[in-house]
């Protein structure tokens, strides 16, 4: 039997590639990155079958390369997230994110009275677990897991 397979999306002649988002967080950095005002082409995947996650979310964006920062802040979104930065129409890096030991100034604390949320101080937060994504404010304790980050 003779199968066609065929891509769902365009390929990209240069940009980037966000794969391995779980569908739950796909929206959250699609929010984060700031996808509706940008003025290049954007192809967001939702609910696309993977073997490693069951079910998954990958966005492309057009002549975009992510900043260090930004890589950062999709890891505490999306830890499982691999990013691959296309030029024309190759792969030519394929890296997956990390998350860091410590997140500086990336991460509202919810505590309302906490030190961060009434001085002009950088947050500082420890991460406590990877899966699911748990962090702890290293000047008040105050822990927070997955939907209850607050990115900056």
């Amino acid at each position: 039997m003779n199968e066609k397979k065929e891509l769902a999306v365009a390929a990209l002649r240069n940009g980037t590639v966000i794969d391995h988002i779980p569908s739950e967080s796909l929206f959250k950095a699609v929010e984060m990155l700031g996808i509706a005002n940008l003025d290049k082409s954007v192809t967001i995947g939702f609910n696309l079958a993977s073997r490693r996650l069951g079910r998954k979310g990958i966005i492309k964006i057009a002549d975009v390369e992510l900043s260090p920062e930004t890589v950062s802040r999709i890891a505490i979104l999306a830890p499982t997230a691999v990013i691959n930065t296309i030029r024309d129409y190759r792969v030519v890096e394929k890296r997956p994110v990390a998350l860091p030991e410590e997140i500086v100034d990336q991460i509202v604390c919810n505590n309302p009275k906490c030190v961060t949320r009434n001085q002009p101080i950088p947050t500082r937060f420890n991460v406590v677990d990877r899966g699911p994504v748990r962090v702890r404010c290293h000047y008040c304790g105050h822990e927070a897991v997955g939907d209850q980050i607050v990115i900056k």
